[in-house]
């Protein structure tokens, strides 16, 4: 797995976005920045100026570090035109879906509300409760080739997260 060189404190919120995919991380701490507080094991930072054989070095340790943790696992990325890729397939998404998406995906493997998914998918106001059940299955049959599941948490929302190893079996018998 790739680690992303990330500017800090310049870029804060892709940091945020990284740790919250589980993605390996090398800080670039500009020149009088104070450190940051490593929240993971995928995370390091580096002082600039750098010499370029100390961020190697870094960088190798922070890929050792994410096969070691089991974090080699490809989390979901969803591009600005609705392209939505996870172990090495993609589906293209149309816009309602690629906006519930992005909100299930930024809280990967967490529950987001109904009323949340509902903001999310009709910015202007939701055409009714129907609507966001009739886009929620057809999502779940884009996402069944990319091994993603939308899970009902009953009465809370919906959770997106990979398949679980019955899921898989499933598919693959049929």
């Amino acid at each position: 797995m790739d680690v992303v060189l990330v500017r800090w404190p310049d870029e804060r919120d892709r940091r945020e976005e990284l740790r919250r995919s589980g993605r390996p991380r090398l800080l670039l701490l500009e020149d009088g920045s104070p450190a940051p507080t490593t929240v993971d094991a995928l995370e390091d930072w580096i002082r600039l100026p750098a010499d370029e054989s100390d961020v190697r070095a870094r960088v190798q340790a922070l890929e050792l570090r994410a096969i070691g943790t089991g974090h080699v696992p490809d989390v979901p990325s969803l591009d600005d035109d609705g392209v939505l890729r996870c172990n090495g397939s993609w589906v293209a998404l149309p816009p309602v879906e690629c906006r519930l998406t992005a909100a299930l995906l930024d809280r990967w493997g967490a529950v987001v509300s109904r009323d949340a998914l509902s903001r999310a998918g009709w910015p202007d106001g939701a055409p009714g409760r129907n609507a966001l059940d009739v886009h929620v299955l057809r999502l779940r049959r884009r996402l069944e080739p990319l091994d993603l599941v939308i899970r009902t948490v009953r009465s809370r929302g919906y959770v997106l997260e990979a398949a679980s190893d019955s899921g898989q079996a499933r598919v693959s018998q049929a």
